[in-house]
């Protein structure tokens, strides 16, 4: 049986790059080391945007990188597997690297959500529907049970092989700066951003829309008031093009707009 302390102890002190995948005993292995310190110019710069726009959900999540963002990382971790979210079991953690079993099956990838509804658009409306909404009640379940993700984009959620969806991606703490209310409206917003553009390409964004509405309606009031207050300030997108004319992010915040307007 695989000592995952000194398995991890040993690997990385060799391992060069910051994420690498092992195989001892049939098993699948992920060693996650420290990177570089990341500057807080960029998290000033939208404070101050959150504030000028009177938008607390962006309020930035420091992830200060280094050994900082591998101990959010573990804590984070344990805290989800406690309240039973399907996230990658944490085998071991040093100042500077976590040990992770990877999240299905060993040898088998886990596609994200992202890539996932991305490669659905050509059989339409209906098979994209499915992995959103699968999506969507995931993070609802997580929210239920008190808690709250990171980044919960499309492209961090990932469709296990008994068909589970679960979460990675844990490096910044959202409910170190933001009450739990405005922590789940953020996980809307960043799932909305990142989903529906493949909503909009298979032609289910308006099948979706009262689908959206319902799930918020479950939410906190916190969540619901701070969801409707972003809507509100954030109407100017509604005036952007739906094609590609201004890039890939431009597009994906329009039809963003178009799934969360009432």
């Amino acid at each position: 049986m695989t000592d995952y302390p000194e398995f991890l102890r040993a690997q990385a002190a060799t391992q060069t790059r910051s994420i690498a995948s092992y195989h001892p005993e049939g098993e699948q292995l992920w060693l996650k080391k420290a990177g570089a310190r990341n500057s807080m110019g960029r998290y000033r710069a939208m404070g101050a945007l959150a504030r000028l726009l009177r938008l607390p959900l962006l309020t930035p999540v420091p992830n200060l990188g280094g050994e900082q963002a591998i101990a959010t990382e573990a804590r984070r971790l344990r805290e989800l597997a406690g309240l039973g979210v399907h996230v990658p079991a944490l085998l071991a953690v040093q100042t500077d690297a976590l040990l992770l079993r990877h999240l299905g099956v060993p040898g088998q990838p886990t596609p994200s959500l992202a890539n996932e509804m991305r490669d659905a658009v050509p059989a339409g409306a209906h098979a994209v529907l499915t992995l959103w909404q699968q999506g969507l009640s995931a993070i609802g379940e997580v929210h239920r049970g008190g808690s709250y993700l990171s980044q919960a984009f499309a492209r961090n959620l990932v469709r296990c092989a008994d068909d589970h969806v679960g979460f990675i991606d844990f490096e910044d703490d959202p409910g170190s700066v933001l009450p739990l209310g405005l922590c789940h409206a953020r996980d809307a917003l960043c799932f909305a951003h990142s989903s529906a553009l493949a909503l909009h390409e298979a032609g289910a964004l308006t099948t979706a829309r009262p689908l959206w509405t319902a799930w918020v309606e479950q939410g906190s009031p916190e969540m619901q008031a701070a969801l409707a207050a972003s809507v509100r300030r954030l109407s100017a997108l509604r005036h952007l093009p739906t094609s590609r004319r201004l890039g890939r992010d431009l597009q994906r915040a329009r039809t963003a707009w178009d799934l969360l307007a009432p």
